[in-house]
């Protein structure tokens, strides 16, 4: 097995290494946001909602707190940023809903366009060496001695080969990454603005005021 990976690295020649790194810089990309939006950036915003629904018709804003401190997902940290704000009326609240909607939205999107950008740099990559390959073909017919010319001729085409199929392999592994985490993202976004407007809309509600307000007092 090593032997044989061994032997495709030496004929694939320095544009294979260098697409090697951005492979490698590829599975990073991809591993680190799909435990994003598995982990982190993963949680039921309507089971969420329905959870500070409750907690807020029993009066009990600060539990509601703190079951947002309980994660770090998206839709959490907007709905703490309202519950901070519901002592001061319907107005800071949405502010500060809508403030924190622009810091979070760039971390959920961070990353996956650059998967696009990756695609077309291997490919370009490969195809470099697919040239290369190519050129080393050329100087086999040309300069070799009859004994060495098959050889060279060998290598050379392998080169080119090795090198146009691995750049396009990356790159539709890439395109396909960008697919599924494009959808992902846009599942999370869609999810994150729609509980942002029920959320506002529920602590813009006059009872939820009036119980926060009520709540202050008695502390």
């Amino acid at each position: 097995m090593w032997d044989w990976l061994s032997e495709i690295f030496e004929t694939g020649g320095p544009f294979f290494v260098v697409n090697t790194i951005f492979l490698a810089v590829v599975l990073a990309l991809i591993v680190e946001r799909a435990i994003y939006f598995l982990g982190r950036g993963h949680i039921n915003a309507k089971a969420f909602l329905e959870q500070i629904k409750r907690l807020l018709a029993a009066n009990n804003i600060e539990r509601a707190k703190k079951l947002c401190d309980a994660t770090s997902a998206p839709v959490a940290r907007v709905a703490k940023a309202g519950l901070n704000r519901i002592h001061r009326g319907e107005a800071a609240v949405a502010q500060a809903m809508e403030e924190t909607m622009v810091d979070v939205t760039p971390e959920v999107k961070t990353r996956i366009s650059a998967l696009w950008s990756m695609a077309n740099i291997v490919t370009l990559t490969g195809l470099l060496g697919t040239i290369t390959g190519l050129i080393n073909t050329f100087a086999a017919v040309t300069d070799a001695n009859p004994a060495d010319r098959q050889r060279n001729l060998s290598l050379g085409i392998s080169e080119a080969m090795y090198n146009t199929a691995y750049g396009l392999s990356i790159a539709l592994l890439c395109m396909v990454a960008h697919l599924l985490l494009s959808t992902a993202m846009k599942r999370v976004v869609s999810d994150l603005e729609s509980f942002s407007l029920r959320l506002e809309n529920l602590l813009g509600d006059g009872s939820v005021n009036r119980s926060a307000d009520n709540e202050r007092r008695e502390q």
